[in-house]
């Protein structure tokens, strides 16, 4: 054993020689060396899942609490999970770390009895492991009592940081950690657990913001599993037949190579993942085989849930979980031989996520199998799918996979909605709070900072019209919960901050077609596809949850697959990287070689490369904007107020008008010599998360301009554009 094992505490080292450890993991040595120089830094322990990273930052925190126990009353150690299935996993590992050191160990969530929590309540001492959500409760219910629940505590530790850089959730949980120092009235200890990214200076930022530079980074040096990556390729027939065909050739390839074994299959929408699932079961009854495949999305039951989730980690039971992206987190679900993609995925992020899942095990591959769709080609195809960008944008997340590169959290993110529910949660933690005491906590020492003193005002103002009710004001000018206000944080579902993205239902012509999750800017005059064809927008209500429609221009549309979501910038710049260059992965098989083929021949004969600008005739063009969703989407809306009917795809727009005067270069000039201010969303939807409801039109714009509508981009964006056109 190595120097750092001394320095453990004598139960800690009885552990681990019970566990027939020959030596500690480097990554564990150099965290307990870093704990024991400077037990009040900050400090990030980053390696791939199942990379020892809990041992890591618990072994030197649990060897400090037994031999310089504190002399004050509290819990000497929080952690805090995303998922109560890791909570209780967590607190299964540490009790049998903390057995010989007889420290507690107390789970806190909506599973955990309230005996137990009644006990750590009235005797708080040990390891408290909670979800941000059960904390939110504790400041609510109990706001009083924190400085007693936390008055030993020296250290919290936060699990999966990289799954909260940039999320409601994130930023709820920076809050909580502001207030709980603001509440003990010192600084406590943060240690973030976090598989490797590409900028680990964002993870930095994230865990203490203002003063990243003195938080210490151990990161695991190599380790990391071998990865085996196939991408095929299926094509689409003109026909629900065919595309029935297509369907069962890709099940027929999972359950030939992954039945017997324990996988995941993330198929996208709820839709997909019922369909092969189902899929899959028929193929077991055909072949009188017992039933291994399973569906698991949010919409199933928790029983069905947990009966898959135990199924999963049962090695007697071979089961494939055919899922959306709830199992994309690093709940313990045992030992995953192969994780599928079917469509491309909207995230280099997720793809990391949910590849870590794979080759956990040593000596373990971690194996990945994409499946890329697209339409057979005919007279009528749509230029999209000429392209294949379906399968360029997998190639361009696999390679930007490869190269360890994902997508960065948005610094200037306003955060709105999450701003509201803090403030509400302060105001009744506290009984009330005066306007500058809710700034002090949540702007100047919480995450708020960008938000300026007048939106914040603002922000209070439209809490409290007659016509929301969520705050009201004393005569003393303390603000207190309006009756919708009390209402709102007495229900239990006030405590989560983020909610289910919600399905609106398409509507036609009074008959409803189905229902589409909603996620980014949707204007009328934009372009959605939806079963197979296209539709023009023609009203958004959010209060009904209805987009309603209309056919739109005739024609073969284009496949539309994978998660819904936005694509960063990066991975346009690799598709494009990809359509203009010769390179072969070696992954691909000889389908999705062919496609690739077939995607770098249109777009040479498109002319692309050197007029971004394509006429695909009667006043419709082909925009290669170069850029992500949120640039795109950004001169989609500026299209609109100019009379264009526009179509978004990955680094291309479909602009189209009926009117004869319509000039679509003259638009693209009058855009770029615009000034910011003069853009306006213009209707477009504006309401993404749980308390934008709440605020007013204005506030909305404000939260969507700082991260999902940049205008400031336009400028840049159409003098590209107009380059190859001699304006």
């Amino acid at each position: 054993m190595s120097g750092a094992f001394e320095k453990l505490a004598w139960p800690i080292q009885k552990w681990i020689r019970q566990q027939g450890w020959r030596e500690l993991r480097d990554i564990q040595a150099r965290t307990i060396h870093a704990v024991y120089t400077d037990c009040a830094k900050d400090l990030i322990v980053a390696a791939s899942t199942a990379g020892g990273k809990t041992e890591a930052a618990f072994l030197p925190l649990i060897s400090q609490v037994l031999d310089t126990p504190s002399q004050r009353v509290g819990f000497d150690l929080l952690y805090v999970g995303p998922l109560k299935a890791l909570i209780t996993d967590q607190a299964d590992r540490l009790k049998d770390i903390c057995s010989e050191a007889e420290l507690s160990v107390t789970p806190w969530h909506g599973d955990v009895s309230q005996s137990i929590k009644t006990r750590a309540l009235k005797r708080p001492s040990g390891i408290l492991l909670i979800t941000p959500e059960s904390l939110e409760a504790l400041f609510l219910r109990r706001g009083m009592e924190i400085p007693r629940l936390f008055g030993a505590t020296r250290a919290v530790v936060v699990d999966e940081l990289h799954s909260m850089l940039d999320s409601e959730r994130g930023v709820q949980m920076r809050s909580l950690l502001t207030r709980l120092e603001l509440s003990t009235g010192r600084k406590i200890q943060r240690v973030g657990l976090s598989a490797t990214l590409g900028d680990m200076e964002l993870a930095r930022k994230y865990l203490r913001p203002e003063d990243p530079e003195n938080v210490a980074l151990i990161e695991s040096e190599g380790g990391e599993a071998e990865l085996q990556l196939q991408l095929r390729g299926y094509t689409l027939g003109d026909g629900d037949q065919s595309q029935l065909s297509t369907t069962d050739a890709i099940a027929d390839h999972i359950f030939e190579h992954l039945r017997g074994r324990d996988n995941l299959v993330f198929a996208g929408s709820r839709q997909s993942v019922e369909i092969y699932a189902d899929r899959l079961r028929e193929r077991c009854e055909r072949e009188h085989l017992p039933q291994e495949f399973y569906p698991h999305h949010a919409s199933l039951s928790r029983e069905h849930r947990d009966f898959v989730e135990r199924r999963l980690k049962d090695p007697s039971k071979p089961t494939t979980a055919v899922c959306t992206s709830t199992l994309e987190l690093g709940i313990d679900i045992g030992d995953i031989s192969c994780v599928a993609q079917i469509g491309a995925p909207f995230s280099v992020s997720a793809l990391r996520q949910r590849l870590g899942r794979s080759g956990r095990r040593e000596g373990q591959p971690a194996i990945l199998r994409q499946y890329a769709i697209e339409a057979c080609l005919n007279s009528e195809s749509s230029f999209v799918d000429r392209l294949r960008l379906g399968l360029v944008r997998s190639v361009a997340m696999i390679e930007l996979l490869l190269e360890g590169w994902c997508e960065p959290p948005k610094p200037q993110a306003l955060h709105l909605s999450t701003l509201v529910h803090q403030v509400l949660s302060v105001i009744a933690e506290r009984g009330g709070a005066s306007a500058s005491t809710l700034h002090r906590i949540l702007c100047q020492a919480g995450p708020f900072k960008l938000v300026s003193s007048p939106i914040f005002a603002d922000l209070l103002r439209a809490l409290g019209d007659p016509d929301v009710e969520l705050l009201e004001q004393a005569d003393d000018g303390q603000l207190l919960l309006g009756r919708a206000g009390e209402k709102l944080v007495e229900h239990y579902s006030f405590y989560a901050v983020f909610q289910t993205p919600e399905e609106y239902r398409l509507v036609a012509e009074g008959q409803e077609l189905g229902t589409l999750p909603v996620d980014n800017v949707l204007a009328p005059g934009t372009m959605v596809i939806f079963s197979g064809r296209r539709w023009l927008v023609l009203e958004v209500s959010d209060q009904d949850k209805v987009v309603t429609v209309m056919p739109a221009a005739a024609g073969t549309p284009p496949v539309f697959g994978g998660d819904p979501g936005e694509v960063h910038d990066t991975v346009v710049e690799r598709m494009f990287a990809l359509l203009e260059s010769d390179c072969q992965p070696i992954y691909m098989d000889d389908v999705s070689t062919t496609l690739l083929k077939e995607a770098r021949r249109s777009y040479a004969e498109l002319g692309f490369r050197s007029c971004p600008v394509f006429s695909l005739g009667e006043k419709s063009y082909a925009i290669a904007t170069r850029c992500g969703s949120i640039k795109s989407a950004s001169l989609a809306l500026a299209l609109r107020s100019h009379g264009f009917d526009v179509e978004l795809h990955d680094g291309f727009l479909v602009a189209k008008t009926r009117q004869e005067d319509h000039d679509i270069y003259k638009a693209l000039r009058q855009i770029g010599s615009a000034n910011i201010e003069e853009f306006d969303t213009d209707g477009g939807r504006l309401v993404f998360e749980k308390f934008h409801p709440y605020l007013p039109v204005a506030l909305l714009k404000a939260d969507a301009l700082s991260c999902r509508i940049d205008f400031s981009a336009l400028p840049q964006m159409c003098d590209m554009l107009l380059q190859q056109q001699g304006d």
